[in-house]
């Protein structure tokens, strides 16, 4: 396969750049800990690294909508990943180098999180204009390597601190800084596709339709319905199981990637068999009963169960409404999957912000917040209802088109 010319490379860094998503987004929470007892920050600070992650990938989510096109796509993928290579290496370094350990987590993060953002945006357009069959598969199938870094970080990083010791932390920060870095050089070589809008139709107007206003909120539900659970099953299993830092976080977020991965490579498999908008229904039903088993279930276990069903019921959500958004709105181009992708990142703070809240207003109880919690997935079965009575049967119809 040479490197320049076949599209099986451009998938392979793109899944590598899921990869490294995982890593900036799931890396620095396991240190958080940490940071609190060797620098002396105070836990509310603590929580403001993920919030100015998460904002500043909101605001680049954004702004590459209007940038990315004019730049182009090869450009800003390689900066992408060295920002985001730039950002763990200098996590190990800039909390040592000024007298406020602080100041550098922020600047590290910052620069990692414009990475992160870019990241987003571009790589799902990247494989769906690779010259592929089955671009609903293609698209699981990449998103689930976010699931398998997600994994990998918390496997690898657990090994590193048994084995080398929570003191060390920062050379890890330097080993993880690896994978972007060469990532980016991967990209300088791999083909990078344009995929052109038909002539019929104008990217502004889609924009405004109807159709992608139902697009947008399901992005918002399937990022909420995913992170109310994931971004709290290591505290539920901790407070639920009374278990060990590392144990809880081994049943709690490790389960819900590995299942959630699971579901996502189960639909890249068998894509041409399923009908995706009654897969994703499907799915919204089933993280409805995970919800209330976690929240409902008096078994500490069972609860946990629930946990790990929601991962395996979000696995198609995200990745689901990429495709179908790409297969009903195909003049979207980079702007649509910017607003999509920033419309999901919105749900992923929403959703596990919403569990705190409801939890904190029930004397701190997540089961509570779990089950206020339904609320994502059932206006996500709401809005694939609507969406499936829009041009009934196009996406189907064009679907098995892309598959043939």
């Amino acid at each position: 396969m040479n490197i320049k010319t076949n599209h099986k490379h451009t998938i392979a860094a793109s899944y590598i750049g899921y990869i490294t998503q995982a890593i900036i987004n799931n890396f620095a929470p396991l240190l958080f800990v940490t940071f609190q007892n060797k620098f002396d920050i105070p836990l509310i600070k603590i929580g403001y690294l993920v919030t100015v992650n998460f904002c500043l990938q909101l605001i680049v989510d954004f702004a590459a909508a209007g940038f990315v096109d004019r730049i182009g796509y090869r450009k800003c993928i390689v900066a992408a990943h060295i920002f985001a290579s730039a950002g763990l290496i200098l996590m190990g370094i800039l909390p040592f180098v000024f007298a406020d350990p602080y100041i550098g987590l922020i600047i590290s993060i910052i620069c990692y999180a414009i990475g992160g953002g870019l990241t987003e945006v571009l790589i799902s357009p990247i494989v769906e204009a690779c010259p592929t069959d089955k671009k609903s598969a293609a698209m699981s199938l990449l998103h689930s390597f976010y699931c398998w870094g997600h994994v990998a970080v918390i496997l690898l990083s657990t090994l590193f601190f048994v084995i080398a010791g929570r003191n060390n932390w920062q050379i890890l920060a330097f080993l993880w800084a690896l994978i972007p870095a060469a990532n980016a050089v991967y990209f300088c070589f791999v083909p990078i596709y344009n995929k052109p809008a038909p002539k019929e139709e104008k990217e502004s107007g889609t924009l405004v339709s109807k159709l992608f206003f139902i697009c947008i909120l399901l992005m918002i539900c399937s990022g909420a319905s995913e992170q109310a659970m994931s971004q709290w099953s290591s505290a539920f299993a901790e407070t639920g199981l009374h278990v060990s830092k590392t144990i809880g976080d081994l049943c709690g977020p490790c389960m819900f990637a590995i299942l959630m991965g699971v579901s996502r490579v189960f639909y890249a498999a068998c894509s041409e068999k399923i009908d995706l908008l009654k897969f994703i229904k499907g799915s919204c039903v089933l993280c409805i009963a995970g919800y209330l088993i976690a929240s409902l279930s008096p078994n500490p276990v069972l609860a946990l169960a629930g946990c790990g069903i929601c991962g395996l019921s979000v696995g198609i959500l995200w990745p689901g409404v990429f495709s179908i958004a790409a297969v009903k709105m195909p003049a979207g181009g980079t702007a649509m999957f910017a607003l999509l992708a920033l419309a999901g990142d919105f749900g992923c703070s929403a959703g596990p912000t919403f569990v705190g809240a409801v939890s904190s207003a029930f004397n701190n109880d997540l089961k509570s917040g779990f089950l206020a919690a339904i609320i994502f997935p059932l206006v996500l079965i709401s809005g694939i209802s609507v969406l499936g009575k829009i041009n009934r049967g196009e996406f189907n119809e064009k679907a098995k088109k892309q598959h043939n």
